[in-house]
């Protein structure tokens, strides 16, 4: 076993007119292609199922495998003690659309246009803007090769039609498009009621959203048992707007009023116990969806994945990481993060292996093999290594951008350049709080990281793909 492998003992803190014609037709054709009608082949040890379930707004602290002692998340903690456990994976984004877009292209979230939130507020040119045709997505991909594919929750990659999930490779859809809803009556903070069956709203499918988006999930891996699948479970929880599932609606339709997160109705000292609340109702939506696959008898050719889409804000914990959501320190981007698959991946193992949220493409196409795209090159790596052998992937340098802030990782070597202030660069092998700048001492390689960043900024933006100021 690789020395970056060990056992669960090690401290958790490491780490025009026609075009429009076609396009209406190929979203009607897209629509009726539904989860019931997918006729895929027959499971096989070759073609595993995956189970991504990503967390909102979960910091790297929020679960009891983690280290937090606040409340217990039993089932995140099993996958955790029957799989492995990584302390050294990150988000592409330090929000919620950016690492949506790297997630489901498996590239750079900049070379999709996609490099900050798609906002509900229509008054925001972002509003307009979302997942392109052009982009190749996962379950494009997945589904060429016969898996059934579904995405049961949040989307928040475009809130008009064209950029809707059945657009991108989706079977099915279940859910809202926005940033969030709220818990109860799906409104969006817009004011608009905001939830989805493929791309028709569905205002009779009443509930808790994590309630619903676990219902779905199960639904799904019943009816589709028997055949291989791609189930993409995007949680709302523990994003704002904090409610538990006996708290009653905060949002009303045709009206808007979010302040900081909170609805003016709503008083700041409740967000703890709904915060808790919130993380225990998606941690028992996690064992419904493992105790579905059991009952199928299927849980040992698939493979369930679960990170959160950025770390946590001040309601929340980022354990010992400096920063939280929206900032590029660890606290914004270096999340919780498991893969359990009974019988292939080792259990009760963790992992320091440097990984990120656009990886997961390719090692889903490795798992299922097939061929990566070529016109539009991955910028991820495939994990299988790592999952099924233990192995290291060998030194990385990856990045991060958000707003006019950036971040380099070179292996154990972090880079933080701000709009304000000098670079500054840490050792995350003995600072995983990000408290001694060694720029001054380590001069050659800050500036060499400085070269790197420009250079790959170049890169994912010179050919970015193009985004609209109005709707499409």
């Amino acid at each position: 076993m690789s020395a970056h492998i060990h056992t669960r003992r090690g401290d958790v803190s490491r780490p025009a007119g026609s075009t429009m014609v076609v396009a209406a037709l190929i979203a009607s054709v897209s629509v009726l292609v539904s989860a019931e009608h997918v006729r895929a082949k027959p499971q096989a040890a070759g073609n595993p199922n995956i189970v991504i379930i990503l967390a909102d707004d979960m910091g790297y602290g929020d679960a009891s495998c983690y280290g937090n002692i606040r409340y217990k998340t039993p089932h995140i903690d099993k996958l955790a003690a029957g799989g492995l456990r990584f302390t050294d994976f990150h988000s592409n984004g330090a929000v919620c659309s950016p690492t949506r877009a790297a997630l489901l292209t498996g590239r750079y979230q900049q070379r999709a246009g996609i490099p900050g939130v798609v906002y509900a507020d229509p008054k925001r040119v972002q509003h307009y803007q979302g997942l392109q045709d052009v982009e190749l997505t996962f379950a494009e991909s997945m589904a060429k090769a016969g898996y059934a594919t579904a995405i049961m929750g949040k989307w928040h990659l475009g809130y008009h039609k064209p950029y809707n999930p059945v657009r991108h490779g989706f079977n099915l859809f279940r859910g809202y498009v926005s940033g969030n809803v709220d818990f109860q009556s799906h409104i969006d903070g817009a004011g608009k009621f905001d939830w989805w069956h493929n791309d028709k709203l569905d205002r009779d499918d009443k509930g808790y959203t994590t309630h619903l988006i676990t219902k779905h999930a199960v639904s799904f891996i019943e009816a589709h048992k028997d055949q291989p699948f791609v189930l993409y479970i995007a949680h709302e929880a523990p994003h704002y707007p904090y409610q538990g599932p006996n708290d009653p609606p905060l949002r009303v339709e045709g009206k808007s009023g979010q302040r900081g997160g909170l609805w003016n109705d709503r008083a700041p000292k409740h967000v703890p116990k709904a915060y808790r609340e919130m993380m225990v109702e998606m941690d028992k939506g996690v064992g419904d969806v493992v105790a579905a696959l059991e009952r199928a008898g299927i849980a040992d050719n698939t493979l369930v994945f679960f990170f959160s889409d950025n770390g946590a804000t001040r309601d929340g914990s980022n354990g010992v990481l400096r920063g939280t959501k929206g900032s590029l320190w660890e606290g914004g981007h270096r999340v919780p993060a498991i893969a359990y698959w009974p019988g292939r991946i080792k259990a009760g193992m963790t992992t320091d292996q440097l990984a990120i949220g656009m990886d997961l493409m390719p090692t889903m196409l490795d798992l299922a093999g097939v061929a990566p795209p070529t016109q539009r090159p991955l910028d991820g790596v495939s994990l299988k290594p790592v999952l099924l052998e233990g192995k290291q992937l060998g030194n990385r340098k990856l990045f991060w951008q958000h707003g006019a802030n950036t971040a380099m990782r070179d292996g154990q070597w972090k880079l933080i350049r701000t709009a304000k202030g000098k670079p500054q660069l840490f050792d995350l092998s003995n600072d995983l709080s990000e408290k001694t700048d060694l720029s001054g001492k380590q001069n050659k390689r800050a500036n060499g990281m400085l070269r790197e960043i420009r250079t790959w900024e170049n890169d994912v933006h010179v050919n970015a793909t193009p985004q609209p100021t109005k709707e499409p």
